[in-house]
């Protein structure tokens, strides 16, 4: 069962502290997570390779698809979890999360496979040059290894939260963020391993946070299970964590599918827009992750608030973290767009590269303020188990819009337009999510 604080916190208490005691962890674990992919572009940004730089652009998207599918597990576990939990269902429960460790690790084991037969086929679509694409090959073959290690990382890092042990969900990403972070410099600067390095260092601190889980739940510290016993696709689990989980990974995974299509693009212009533009995406992510954070880190007091059925209590986090988001994001923003120019120097020293770096960043951060209240938004939808209207939602940013947005502006006002897609996608989709949020909540018990 759940400890007494964790009961505590999701039962009873002041709201404030309810709420930051779910969301501080995860924001510190998103902190760890913006390190992490910070940590390679710095550290290859550091051998004067901007060639380098471009290919860990072009590459990324592709890691973040094994980090989608883990989301997919991880958060449609979460969803199904919390609220069985909250209905007092714990042997359900546990059968959700032996589902979901079996599932990524199958899931992984395929990824890894189709990135190796096809590395070739993949570097054709990435948009990769003649000098981009050894660098780009080398990065994606290594990492590729770590398939079913992200997964199970990025799953249970969310699933632990369910049962409200925010601080292990936590402290497991912030052990496998900070051996990749010491691992980074060692390979890449002192071992000399440039690009090779920071995909070894990937690896290795996403094998170890997902060591890390499992020995908590090889020590029976856990309600939860992730034993072959448990597993089962009986009384719709399967069905119930994939009806939450594409919604919630699909925002995530076609983020990445939208990156490539823009690294395409922009690679029409030249290598070192890529590397700007690829640079400008990781200013963004510092707000978007914080973003993340607060949203990921309040879903499950939402759901065991809707499974208790305590409809007051509900309302009340959900205002107050709002709040929480807005301010945060807003904060953060103002910050990266007046110290936008010594960012992104750190990664890069071409000057044509740092000019559209700085650019490209403050378009993009025009509307990054918002991501506090669109990820609250989201993450609240899918606590109650709103399967549609958050699928409608998480399509919506990074596809339905963003997508064609990517070509339209393009046509209209050239590479710039490439970047504005993602302000105009950032606007559209908040107003849909908050019109869906409303028509949801007037159906169900709120």
């Amino acid at each position: 069962m759940h400890s007494n604080t964790a009961e505590n916190s999701f039962t009873s208490g002041s709201i404030p502290k309810a709420v930051l005691s779910n969301i501080v962890p995860a924001v510190i674990a998103m902190i760890m997570v913006l390190i992490y992919n910070l940590a390679d572009t710095l550290f290859i940004g550091m051998t004067g390779n901007d060639y380098m730089v471009a290919a860990v652009s072009l590459a990324t998207p592709v890691f973040l698809i094994f980090m989608s599918l883990g989301t997919l597990f991880g958060m449609g576990g979460t969803s199904v979890i919390s609220r069985a939990l909250g209905e007092g269902r714990t042997e359900y429960a546990k059968k959700v999360s032996a589902f979901c460790m079996w599932a990524c690790v199958i899931v992984g084991a395929a990824c890894m496979l189709f990135l190796w037969i096809f590395m070739d086929q993949i570097l054709v679509w990435l948009g990769t040059s003649a000098d981009t694409v050894e660098y780009t090959r080398t990065y994606l073959t290594i990492v590729a290894s770590c398939g079913i290690f992200s997964l199970l990382s990025n799953c249970y890092s969310n699933i632990i939260r369910a049962e409200g042990k925010s601080t292990i969900a936590m402290t497991g990403t912030l052990i496998g963020n900070l051996l990749n972070c010491i691992l980074d410099p060692l390979m890449i600067i002192v071992f000399k391993w440039n690009i090779a390095g920071a995909a070894i260092a990937t690896v290795i601190g996403n094998a170890v946070a997902a060591l890390y889980y499992l020995i908590y739940f090889f020590r029976k510290q856990s309600s939860l299970s992730i034993s072959l016993k448990d597993f089962s696709m009986s009384d719709h689990i399967c069905t119930g964590v994939l009806a939450i989980g594409i919604p919630a990974s699909l925002g995530s995974l076609l983020m990445s599918i939208s990156q490539m299509i823009t690294n395409s693009l922009m690679a029409q212009y030249s290598d070192m827009a890529v590397a700007a533009y690829g640079v400008a995406a990781k200013v963004l992510m510092i707000v978007a992750l914080i973003g993340v954070g607060i949203g990921q880190g309040i879903q499950p007091l939402f759901g065991y608030c809707y499974g208790a059925k305590n409809k007051k209590r509900f309302q009340s986090a959900l205002r107050f973290s709002l709040g929480v988001g807005l301010l945060a994001c807003t904060v953060l923003t103002v910050l990266c767009y007046l110290f936008a120019p010594s960012i992104v120097s750190v990664f890069l020293t071409d000057s044509a590269a740092l000019e559209y770096a700085v650019r490209f960043s403050r378009i993009m951060l025009t509307t990054s303020w918002l991501f506090g209240v669109y990820y609250v938004l989201i993450n609240s939808m899918q606590a109650v188990g709103a399967a549609f209207p958050s699928f409608i939602a998480s399509v919506c940013r990074q596809g339905f819009i963003y997508i064609p947005a990517v070509f339209i502006l393009q046509a209209a006002i050239g590479m710039n337009g490439l970047v504005w897609a993602q302000p105009a996608a950032d606007v559209l989709s908040l107003i849909i999510t908050a019109v869906l949020y409303f028509y949801t909540m007037k159906k169900r018990f709120i």
